[in-house]
């Protein structure tokens, strides 16, 4: 069997070396052979337009791989819609998808774990959906509170730009030395 792993974190500061770690001893211990590696470092789940998971299902399509296997289903994807979507193309591709800490494999003998499959997806989207519950409840919570959101609003020393146009400078030059972008100085100098 020719198995590829495929690995992700969602931030720049988490690692996937223990996800690969796991991955590499599941396919050794099975003795397949480890077509590749595909690694997607710093992107969310809910995305399914990854570089590398784009590479692994390309290379899925050429038919390079018979099994891929992931430490879990939440790092293949949160979307319950596009992850069942994704595992079903796989399986016609004949291409086993299995899932190795939650003991979940799309091989045709097993319909317990097809079964198993579609639920952890639905909970993967549910726990997703809980996230952005949360995050906009603390968002709302913040404003009550009067806490200024978002990026700083620029400060525009609006006396000194109008000096320096009436100097004959130009916006981008004035948003260089007033450090501001030359958008933030159109919408807020009059005269410009």
């Amino acid at each position: 069997m020719r198995a590829a792993i495929y690995a992700r974190v969602s931030t720049a500061d988490q690692d996937c070396a223990l996800q690969l770690a796991e991955l590499r001893r599941y396919v050794a211990a099975r003795n397949w052979e480890l077509q590749g590696e595909y690694v997607d470092q710093a992107i969310s789940g809910t995305r399914f337009d990854r570089p590398a998971m784009k590479q692994l299902l390309a290379a899925a399509r050429r038919r390079q791989v018979d099994v891929i296997c992931v430490s879990k289903i939440d790092r293949w994807g949160r979307s319950m819609s596009q992850f069942v979507s994704s595992v079903q193309e796989l399986r016609s591709l004949g291409v086993r998808f299995i899932a190795t800490s939650q003991g979940i494999d799309t091989d045709e003998s097993n319909p317990t774990s097809r079964l198993l499959l579609n639920m952890l997806a639905a909970f993967a989207e549910f726990e997703r959906e809980l996230i952005v519950e949360r995050t906009r409840a603390g968002l709302d919570r913040a404003k009550a509170q009067g806490k200024q959101l978002g990026r700083p609003r620029a400060i525009l020393d609006v006396h000194a730009a109008e000096r320096l146009r009436a100097r004959g400078a130009s916006l981008c030059e004035i948003s260089r030395r007033l450090k501001i972008s030359p958008r933030t100085l159109r919408r807020r100098l009059p005269s410009s």
